[in-house]
């Protein structure tokens, strides 16, 4: 599946998300469950935990009576994953993640303790969005584009770093392509979740951070950062100042990700019909597409076969370009 094609089903999804909220809804309604758990592998602030809160809230009176979010930050969003292989299969339970978890790592752990393919259940596509690079106060100011923190690298190699929510994620591997097409060598710093990176960035700490960015919008409108580039195919919608890395001449740092709703192990088709009806009426409602639009996120949604495709394609995709990086976990 083609970055395009992949655009072209997310807009579709979210086109049709209104008339996909199917007949079944009443009676769905009138079996609320008493609390519905939404998991997230990464800490409170960032944009993961916002899109969790966001649908949290669409689903009380809907889905649930009670919707709580779990935060279980560890092993770069793997922990969440894992806990979903002892979690009831009854829709009381959803996992929220980032594709990464499940068609990148993998490739790069060799003892990971779960299968993104039995161990969870395609529930609905949530969220679209692209990647940011950030500079902060360990460059100098004259650095505001991605050829000049390159220079900069190349003359500073105790400060040629970036840092990243995880190892193995898309930042992660943003990263290793832009030191790969450059010829600069770049030590990746990886972190638990986005926010904590950042604050090192502002700190001083770190040279760059490569995160989802959304998570930057806040810091760069303050002052605090500067975002030097965005990793999809055009320009963002909510950076249209910021040149993509492939504007700048990196074509090959190009990506986008997606947020995906699982259910743990393998549940009953009503289970799985009557959960994805309601995180798609969810999703589509003004408060949480304007919520998530102020942390980059495109809210979308699909059906489960579609979700199930996209992590089958985004998971092949994937394969050589870590292949071709070399990234493993023990390295």
């Amino acid at each position: 599946m083609t970055d395009s094609d992949r655009r072209r089903l997310l807009a579709a999804a979210a086109g049709g998300a209104t008339a996909a909220l199917l007949p079944g809804l009443a009676a769905a309604q009138a079996q609320l469950l008493d609390t519905v758990r939404i998991v997230t592998g990464f800490p409170p602030g960032g944009t993961s935990d916002t899109l969790c809160r966001r649908l949290a809230e669409g689903l009380r009176g809907i889905y649930a009576r009670n919707a709580l979010v779990e935060n279980k930050p560890g092993a770069g969003g793997q922990l969440a994953v894992e806990q979903m292989k002892i979690a009831p299969s009854d829709g009381t339970t959803i996992l929220q993640t980032p594709a990464s978890m499940l068609m990148i790592y993998p490739h790069v752990y060799k003892k990971l303790n779960y299968n993104p393919f039995e161990d969870v259940t395609a529930l609905s596509v949530a969220a679209a969005f692209a990647f940011g690079l950030a500079v902060g106060p360990a460059v100098p100011d004259s650095v505001k584009t991605v050829s000049d923190f390159i220079a900069f690298a190349k003359a500073n190699p105790d400060k040629a770093n970036f840092a990243t929510p995880g190892a193995g994620s898309v930042p992660h591997f943003l990263g290793a392509l832009l030191s790969m097409a450059s010829g600069v060598e770049l030590k990746h710093i990886p972190f638990r979740g986005s926010q904590p990176a950042i604050l090192d960035l502002i700190g001083g700490q770190v040279s760059a951070v490569s995160a989802p960015e959304g998570e930057f919008f806040q810091n760069a409108k303050a002052g605090k950062i500067r975002v030097l580039a965005t990793s999809g195919p055009s320009r963002s919608r909510f950076l249209p100042d910021v040149a993509t890395y492939t504007e700048q001449g990196f074509p090959t740092v190009t990506a986008r990700e997606w947020f995906g709703l699982f259910l743990p192990g393998k549940p009953s088709a009503d289970v799985l019909q009557r959960a994805n009806t309601a995180v798609r009426q969810a999703l589509a409602t003004q408060p949480v597409v304007e919520g998530l639009a102020t942390m980059g996120l495109e809210a979308t949604s699909s059906t489960p076969q579609e979700l199930a495709a996209m992590l089958r394609a985004d998971h092949d995709r994937w394969g050589p370009i870590v292949k071709k990086i070399g990234f493993t976990a023990d390295a």
